[in-house]
């Protein structure tokens, strides 16, 4: 049975600038893959709402699960939560539950509770909150969609809050090989060898060091004695 399919939406025209550098695919990647989900499509789009609901809509169509970063702030351009409520035709407004956490951390930090900090209780109906024990504002889920914060240390703990609660598969596995080779001169018998080896997928990553080419070979799968078998006729071949 294969595992749980996933996509990222990264939202936000920070990134799509090159002021923000994204770190959040990279930690989702390994926590999915530790999780028996597989990644399979990452998207970024601008603060655009019509970008984003249909983006939303297409991924929440195509995929089991769906984890978007950023938008979901106090200020005019956090549209992300008005956003998903279109996408899945939800009522939006402030939700009891929600003010009442952000009440609470509001109040023990000496802060107001004001009408842009609110904006972050706004939550589409049917919604289960995210917990975030960062800076409490909470993220929530909303179908197979999992919206969360585009701060990395707050993404990070939001993840981390998700995950136990979705059913995965069996992790992925992975072997890698230095090789101080071109791909041109492996390519022939890395086909080959994927071809007997249908159970374990294989990539090459070229490099360039010294002035020398070579290539990382990468070898994946979910059963560990697989991924031996292919490792260990790829170092034979390659006098290793």
């Amino acid at each position: 049975m294969p595992n749980p399919s996933a996509a990222m939406l990264v939202i936000g025209d920070e990134i799509l600038s090159g002021r923000t550098r994204d770190t959040n695919t990279h930690f989702l990647a390994t926590e999915l893959t530790k999780q028996g989900i597989d990644l399979k499509e990452v998207r970024v789009v601008s603060d655009e709402a019509s970008a984003i609901v249909a983006a939303v809509q297409a991924l929440s169509a195509g995929y089991d699960h769906v984890f978007t970063s950023g938008g979901i702030g106090p200020t005019h351009d956090d549209i992300t939560a008005d956003c998903i409520a279109q996408a899945f035709e939800a009522h939006l407004d402030v939700r009891e539950d929600a003010r009442a956490i952000l009440a609470a951390h509001y109040a023990n930090s000496g802060q107001e509770l004001n009408a842009a900090r609110l904006r972050m209780a706004r939550i589409p109906d049917g919604a289960l909150l995210i917990d975030n024990p960062v800076s409490s504002a909470p993220g929530f889920s909303l179908g197979n969609v999992h919206v969360m914060a585009g701060v990395p240390m707050v993404f990070q703990a939001m993840v981390a809050s998700v995950l136990p609660g979705l059913s995965g598969g069996a992790p992925l596995l992975s072997q890698s090989l230095r090789l101080m080779r071109g791909e041109g001169d492996i390519a022939a018998f890395l086909s080959d060898l994927a071809a007997r080896h249908s159970d374990v997928s294989i990539g090459c990553y070229p490099f360039q060091h010294n002035g020398a080419y070579g290539a990382n070979v990468v070898i994946r799968g979910q059963e560990g004695a697989a991924v031996d078998a292919a490792m260990s006729e790829l170092a034979q071949e390659m006098g290793l």
